[in-house]
């Protein structure tokens, strides 16, 4: 009589035509190994000299492979530089030179004679109102950019679904320029393009303009004259800080140590900036500020010209 062994685990893969084996250990090397697309193919030989290949950050036109922020970012940046340049000149015949020479009379002459420099053809469009136009027009359309980014982001299609993104974050600097750009607005109009407009020229425009007005009509002089300083001086200051790295934000160092150079970094800039204001105002208000008023028909015709500013020209009759 025939005795069946029994079905043992070893027999059981025998008969399923399977064969156990030992477990290999994990870093065996396997097959595919030996096969391309398993692991990346070795560097390829340098291109000999004779054959120059485009880097891969390249492209035809020599532009990079940036996006727009990057570049958007650099005409904010270097648009900032010719506009300094200009606001180093005119708070020098502003407030510096009268500073210093305690006369508007005598400071006029110091502004009449260099304000041609800056204010004529093609300087004025290069210093002044191209590179504003373009700082101011790169900050806008760098928002637009990032809120379409991040539309994108969250797949937001339908312009319902675009209200529901939240526009980028503004910051104290941004803020500051968005005011900054309405103020230097109505003084270029007050000081450049009235009179352009009713006298054909701003050649009689000078500091004496500037001390009637203070003179005639002071709280609305005062007000606008040290909401523009204070505003501008900030902006300016704030702005150069990001620029040079030297943003409290910008501090990558952790622990007490970077929360003590962010600490120094704030106080100082606000300090830089106070005295800019302090020293910009000192000129314009404690001297071309309290220059009087202008008698005779020169002083008619200032009149004349405040009267004539929107919204508050009724208010300085």
């Amino acid at each position: 009589m025939d005795t069946k062994t029994p079905d043992t685990p070893e027999s059981e893969g025998r008969y399923m035509g399977l064969q156990e084996l030992e477990p290999s250990p994990v870093e065996d090397t396997p097959l595919e190994a030996e096969k391309d697309s398993y692991f990346p193919s070795p560097p390829s030989p340098s291109p000999s000299p004779k054959q120059p290949t485009l880097l891969s950050r390249a492209t035809t036109f020599g532009l990079g492979d940036h996006g727009p922020a990057y570049y958007l970012l650099r005409i904010q940046k270097y648009s900032s530089y010719a506009f300094t340049i200009f606001a180093a000149f005119h708070i020098t015949n502003t407030s510096l030179i009268p500073l210093l020479t305690q006369s508007v009379q005598a400071s006029d002459s110091y502004l009449l004679l260099t304000r041609p420099y800056y204010q004529s053809f093609p300087l004025e469009p290069l210093i002044v109102a191209l590179p504003l136009v373009a700082h101011v027009g790169s900050g806008l359309a760098l928002r637009l950019y990032r809120r379409n980014q991040s539309a994108k982001r969250y797949g937001a299609e339908s312009r319902s679904d675009r209200r529901l993104v939240a526009w980028p974050k503004v910051s104290g600097t941004s803020a500051l320029g968005f005011a900054l750009t309405f103020l230097v607005g109505g003084h270029a109009f007050i000081n450049r393009v009235l009179p352009l407009w009713l006298e054909g020229s701003s050649s009689n425009i000078g500091l004496e303009y500037v001390s009637h007005g203070f003179a005639k009509h002071p709280v609305v002089s005062t007000l606008g004259f040290s909401t523009l300083v204070g505003v501008a001086a900030w902006h300016a200051v704030w702005g150069w800080a990001k620029w040079l790295r030297w943003n409290p934000d910008q501090v990558t160092e952790g622990g007490g140590q970077g929360q003590l150079r962010k600490k120094q970094r704030w106080y100082t800039i606000n300090g830089i900036s106070a005295l800019v204001t302090v020293l910009w105002m000192a000129g314009g208000l404690g001297v071309v500020g309290r220059g009087g008023e202008v008698g005779g028909w020169m002083g008619r015709e200032y009149d004349a010209m405040y009267r004539r500013i929107p919204v508050v020209g009724h208010w300085l009759s």
